[in-house]
């Protein structure tokens, strides 16, 4: 005890926007198993069920931190701010319905709450603030060659996005460029990390929208787009940001994607592991994504594990969840 007393005494302070949902959870879990942090985690509902497994961690009664903050509320972010060395942004407004006005409902919410974030990490003058963007703020790009494989150069077209009505890329979009602006005037040290589509074990109570993927491929309720996508491990991204975070040399955008796959593929591959469930059977034939490269990533040490190992994972999380019931 007295040991686990005095690494809490030591640590370094960070804080985790969006604390937890899919991404925060496991970097909070990351964080916490390392031992050498104290973690302020952003919630919107510090004492709801949905936040209890943040609590349960290893560590966690030790440190961590839980404050009740919306993104969108400058002061509430500043208080979770204050007093650490670096920040981790994984928070991000993704409504569940249909938007009515995709401005003040997605664009100005993706904003706004990371203009927060930048101004709170400049109030507290840390070291380090790492965004989680996506890589939905690089694949929308018509001039790109094709068949060259996009890397962190290639920002996705703001008026690509605006005319296909793709709010998603548009906001990660905006969302990332503001914060560079911002960044470069101020002087920040900010890196951020651009992961493609995330998949991996639960740790939340609830399912998020890239989980929900995956259960609409195995309880077949919905059409499913079929495509080449890539994919990328939950644990895979906490380990990602913990390392650019930690690796003083990382600077700029990183790609964080392992694994391209054809949906039929994967859909296959399940079926072929657990026949007894009902499978999608509705697709829609759509473009396949482009190509990308993580060796900027790979450079610095990163690595990913299996897809086989990350669906298995995933699926057994889903079965102890009861999602697919």
């Amino acid at each position: 005890m007295e040991a686990t007393n005095a690494a809490a005494r030591t640590a370094t302070t960070v804080c985790v926007t969006g604390a937890g949902g899919f991404v925060g959870s496991w970097l909070v879990h990351r964080l916490l198993a390392a031992g050498r942090y104290k973690v302020h985690a952003t919630v919107r509902d510090p004492g709801g069920a949905k936040n209890a497994h943040l609590a349960a961690m290893s560590g966690a009664a030790e440190r961590l931190r839980l404050f009740g903050a919306d993104i969108l509320d400058g002061g509430a972010v500043a208080a979770a701010v204050a007093g650490c060395d670096g920040v981790f942004h994984v928070a991000c407004p993704v409504p569940d319905y249909a938007l009515a006005d995709p401005e003040a409902e997605m664009l100005a919410p993706a904003v706004k709450g990371t203009m927060n974030v930048m101004k709170a990490c400049s109030e507290a003058k840390v070291k380090r603030v790492v965004v989680v963007s996506s890589l939905s703020a690089v694949l929308e790009n018509p001039a790109w060659p094709e068949g060259k494989a996009m890397d962190e150069s290639c920002w996705s077209d703001v008026e690509v996005c605006r005319t296909t009505e793709n709010w998603y890329c548009l906001s990660k979009t905006l969302a990332e460029l503001e914060a560079w602006d911002y960044a470069k005037r101020t002087g920040l040290d900010m890196v951020t990390l651009c992961p493609s589509l995330v998949i991996g074990p639960l740790l939340q109570s609830t399912v998020n929208a890239s989980s929900g993927v995956l259960v609409d491929f195995l309880k077949g309720d919905r059409l499913v787009k079929m495509k080449l996508r890539n994919f990328v491990d939950v644990r895979d991204v906490a380990d990602a940001l913990l390392l650019v975070y930690e690796t003083p040399e990382a600077s700029g955008r990183y790609i964080c994607n392992s694994h391209p796959r054809h949906v039929s593929a994967v859909v296959k591959q399940l079926k072929s592991w657990y026949p007894e469930y009902k499978y999608a059977t509705k697709f829609v034939h759509v473009s396949d994504e482009p190509s990308f490269n993580s060796k900027k990533l790979q450079a610095l040490g990163w690595k990913c594990k299996p897809l086989e190992d990350t669906l298995k994972d995933s699926v057994e999380s889903f079965r102890k969840a009861g999602v697919l019931d």
